[in-house]
């Protein structure tokens, strides 16, 4: 039997646990640095994310079969070429491959360059010269600090004191580093996150999902990492999925070998469908967040299989989808995604997954005094999957409702414009 190391400790790094979970190769589960509700499944591990070399050792010191990263930042500071340098099989990109997700500006000239549909920018060092550009346009305007921000690096402005702040924040106050900012044409229509399993050009499709990134019901609020999210998209015909693995990803993954970064991992493209045709908005480099909780448990294939097919470069085994639907809701810390208390209890996990249509993924838990508390702006993930959206939507919130913690809040419209 096999044994994974999973580096990463959030609903993300829970979901990638349960899926690994049943397989029937894996023998036992290493999570770093993981939360609560992973050590349920997983043997925790307090190693940073980032602690590449500590990682690497602690691979080799306990015979790790195959390590899967969960997170940008470790990819980011070149994990994936540690690992495989030292003889240790990894399921993620290079550090070169990564720049698709912690360059906004190495993306756009990709796209640019290999012909794949976007929003028009341009990209800006110098803060007079950005502001003057935004000046001449219109609004709303979108803009992209270039590097990696955790999710909160692009602000949509709707007045020009608005972009003049925001342009301060990343370019004169290096609010998220030192960087480039990426001007960019506003697109309408609806968003939608399409994951693709890819090893050099072969590009294997999952199944299409829709995040909810504000904050508040009615998509009041500000952006956040993602207050939920459902599969599959009704407004997502055949027709579009072809476009978007003809004209999108394969394009994508041909275009990172030309330019030398062959893409080995989750290629992400978080697409919208506008009047004029699906063009893309951003791509990363590693499965999305909270996209990955609702995709994960349709997965019928072993994903053991997967994963070492794309790390070994070998024949990608079937992968079968269920037909089912499946929907999630995060429950967050109030004030998040600004200051939030941390340690509230949470009560009402057992009695929320009694129902086995339901699957909760910690995403910012501990153990403290044998309770379990929250430590992070999203705490949990409550996922109802079902024959229809519809069944999923209520299994999930059923059991979100039986859930009882002091500081939490969620949205309940999840999935409201298709239901």
């Amino acid at each position: 039997m096999k044994k994974v190391l999973v580096v990463g400790g959030g609903g993300r790094c829970h979901a990638i646990v349960d899926a690994l979970s049943r397989s029937s190769e894996v023998g036992k589960i290493y999570c770093a640095p993981g939360n609560a509700g992973i050590a349920a499944q997983a043997e925790c591990v307090p190693l940073k994310d980032t602690q590449v070399e500590e990682l690497k050792e602690f691979a080799l010191e306990n015979g790790i079969d195959l390590t899967v990263v969960g997170p940008e930042v470790a990819l980011a500071a070149g994990i994936a070429d540690v690992f495989s340098a030292a003889g240790l099989r990894i399921f993620g990109p290079s550090k070169a491959a990564a720049t698709i997700e912690s360059s906004k500006d190495f993306a756009k000239r990709l796209m640019a360059k290999y012909d794949i549909p976007t929003a028009a920018f341009e990209t800006f060092e110098d803060y007079d010269k950005a502001l003057e550009y935004v000046r001449k346009g219109s609004l709303p305007v979108v803009l992209k600090y270039d590097g990696l921000a955790a999710g909160k690096g692009v602000v949509i402005p709707e007045t020009f004191e608005e972009a003049e702040a925001t342009l301060k924040d990343m370019l004169l106050d290096d609010k998220f580093g030192k960087g480039k900012v990426v001007v960019e044409e506003f697109l309408t229509g609806p968003e939608f996150s399409f994951m693709c399993f890819v090893d050099g050009t072969e590009v294997y499709p999952m199944a299409v999902s829709q995040d909810h990134k504000r904050a508040y019901e009615g998509d009041k609020g500000p952006n956040t990492g993602g207050m939920g999210a459902y599969s599959p998209l009704p407004f997502v015909t055949d027709e579009d999925m072809e476009y978007a693995m003809e004209k999108v990803m394969k394009p994508a993954a041909a275009g990172m070998i030309a330019e030398g970064c062959p893409f080995k991992g989750v290629l992400y493209g978080g697409l919208m469908k506008t009047p004029s045709g699906i063009k893309v908005i951003e791509f990363n480099c590693r499965f999305g967040d909270p996209e990955t909780e609702v995709i994960l448990p349709l997965l019928e294939s072993d994903i053991y299989d997967i994963f070492s097919a794309v790390a070994d470069g070998t024949p990608m085994p079937e992968i079968r989808w269920k037909a089912d639907a499946s929907m999630g809701f995060v429950m967050a810390s109030k004030g998040y995604p600004g200051s939030y208390g941390k340690g509230f209890v949470i009560d009402g996990l057992e009695e929320a997954l009694s129902d086995p249509a339901v699957r909760i993924y910690h995403m910012g838990t501990a153990l403290k005094d044998g309770d379990v508390v929250t430590s992070g702006g999203r705490v949990l993930m409550v996922v109802g999957s079902g024959s229809s959206l519809r069944q999923a939507h209520d299994t999930a919130l059923k059991a979100v409702e039986k859930i009882r913690c002091e500081n939490l809040f969620y949205r309940r419209d999840i999935g409201g414009r298709v239901l």
